[in-house]
C-alpha cells in the first residue's frame, strides 16, 4: 500500500472547467449561457454554433474532463492521496453551483479548485473566481454553510504540464516528411484575447505590454523549444501566435492569427510548420475547429505541410502534477516550507491572486483571492 499523503486542511478537489454542449439541442442554450448579458440575438448564436454543428453539436471538452477526472482519481489512489475529486462547469452541466451544493451536502468545508486554464488572464483566471463567488452567493441565499475555497496556482510551467507538450512537438516533427522536417517552424498557439486584457493580466507589477499572459506563454514556448532542440539536435525557429479571436472587429486583440502566420511562413519559404497548442489543456472545440479544421485547410490551400501536436489532456504526468500542486498548497497552508516546482525563467506563480490581478472591466466579487468577500 502507498504511504498516505497529507492534503489537510483540504477535504476535496474541484475540477472547474468551461463546459460545452453534448448534442445539437444544447448548442444555442450553451452559447446563451456563455454570452449572457451581452444581448446577442439567437439567430447570431445559431451562426456562431456552426462550429459545433460540424461535430454533431458535441464539444469534446466534457468527455475530456471525464478522462481527466478518471486520471486524477487513479493517480491519487495509487499514491495514497485520500482526496475526493468533483467536477463543475461554468456554462453547462454539471453546473458549478450544483456541484458546490453537492460538496457542501457531502460535508466538504475546505475545497481546492483546479481550473482548466493554465495562465493568468481575466478569462482564464479571474472570471473563474467570479463564477465561484456567484455560486457561493447562491448557496448563501439558500442558507447553506459556505466552504472555504482556494484555487491552485497557475501551472503553465510545471514539468508535468510542459513535458507532455515537448513529447507532442517531437512526435509531430517525426510525422512530417523527412525532407522538410529539420527546417520546420513551430507555431506555439494560444487563445487570442483583447490587448487591453493582456496588458492588465497578472499582478499589478506585471502589467504592461502583453502583461503576464504573453510573458508566461513566451517563457513556456522557450522551454519547449529548448527541450525539442536537445531531443532532436535541431534548433527550430518558433513564434507565439494566436487563434479563436471573437468580439467586435474594432477592438484590438493579440496577433498574429495562426492562419495569417501560416501565410507569412509560407511566403518566407518555411518548408513546414508544427502547430503546438500550448494555451489549451485539452483538444476542445477551439483546437478541433480553429487548428485541425480552419488552419489545416489554410495550410492545404498554401501547399504547406503542417502537423498539430497534442495537448496535455489526461496525460498521467499532468495528473501527477496536480497531485504535486495539491500537496504543495496544502503544505503551505499548514505553514510548512515548500519548494514549488517550475521550469523556465519566471518561477512558480502566486498562490493567492492579489488585489488588482487580471481586473474586470466592471468590478465584480471574486472568490479565492486577496479581494474575496468569502475569506
Amino acid at each position: 500500500m502507498p504511504d498516505v499523503l497529507d492534503a489537510s486542511p483540504y477535504d476535496a478537489l474541484l475540477l472547474l472547467s468551461f463546459g460545452g454542449p453534448e448534442g445539437p439541442d444544447d448548442v444555442v442554450p450553451f452559447l446563451e449561457n456563455v454570452t449572457r448579458g451581452r444581448g446577442i440575438p439567437k439567430e447570431r448564436l445559431k451562426e456562431v454554433g456552426q462550429h459545433y454543428f460540424l461535430f454533431g453539436g458535441v464539444s469534446p471538452i466534457n468527455d475530456q474532463n471525464r478522462a481527466l477526472l478518471d486520471a486524477l482519481r487513479k493517480d491519487f489512489a495509487e499514491h495514497g492521496l485520500d482526496l475526493p475529486v468533483y467536477w463543475g462547469n461554468r456554462n453547462w452541466a454539471p453546473y458549478l453551483t450544483d456541484t458546490l451544493r453537492e460538496m457542501v451536502g457531502d460535508g466538504r468545508r475546505r475545497i481546492l479548485v483546479l481550473a482548466t486554464s493554465a495562465y493568468a488572464s481575466y478569462s482564464g483566471c479571474r472570471q473563474y473566481r467570479e463564477n465561484l463567488a456567484d455560486a457561493l452567493a447562491a448557496l448563501e441565499s439558500e442558507g447553506l454553510e459556505l466552504p472555504k475555497i482556494d484555487k491552485l496556482r497557475h501551472y503553465f510551467n510545471h514539468p508535468g504540464f510542459v513535458e507532455p507538450m515537448v513529447d507532442g512537438v517531437v512526435r509531430s516533427l517525426t510525422e512530417l516528411p523527412e525532407e522538410v522536417r529539420d527546417g520546420a517552424h513551430i507555431a506555439f498557439c494560444t487563445h487570442s484575447i483583447p490587448t487591453s486584457a493582456a496588458d492588465t493580466s497578472g499582478p499589478v507589477e506585471e502589467h504592461g505590454d502583453g502583461g503576464a499572459y504573453v510573458r508566461q506563454h513566451l517563457d513556456v514556448a522557450q522551454v519547449i523549444a529548448d527541450a525539442v532542440r536537445e531531443r532532436t539536435g535541431v534548433d527550430h525557429p518558433w513564434q507565439l501566435v494566436y487563434q479563436s479571436r471573437s468580439g467586435a472587429p474594432h477592438i484590438p486583440w493579440l496577433e498574429p492569427d495562426i492562419c495569417d502566420h501560416l501565410e507569412e511562413r509560407h511566403a518566407a519559404g518555411a518548408p513546414a510548420v508544427v502547430m503546438a497548442p500550448i494555451g489549451f489543456v485539452s483538444d476542445h472545440m477551439e483546437v478541433l475547429y480553429d487548428l485541425d479544421t480552419e488552419a489545416t485547410a489554410k495550410a492545404e490551400e498554401l501547399g504547406l505541410p503542417v502537423r498539430r501536436s497534442a495537448t496535455v489532456g489526461a496525460d498521467p504526468r499532468f495528473a501527477a502534477a496536480v497531485r504535486d500542486l495539491v500537496l504543495e498548497r496544502a503544505g503551505d497552508e499548514r505553514g510548512q516550507e515548500v519548494a514549488p516546482c517550475a521550469l523556465g525563467a519566471l518561477g512558480a506563480s502566486h498562490n493567492l491572486c492579489p488585489v488588482g490581478c487580471c481586473p474586470a472591466r466592471a468590478p465584480r466579487p471574486a472568490a479565492a483571492g486577496a479581494d474575496s468577500p468569502y475569506a
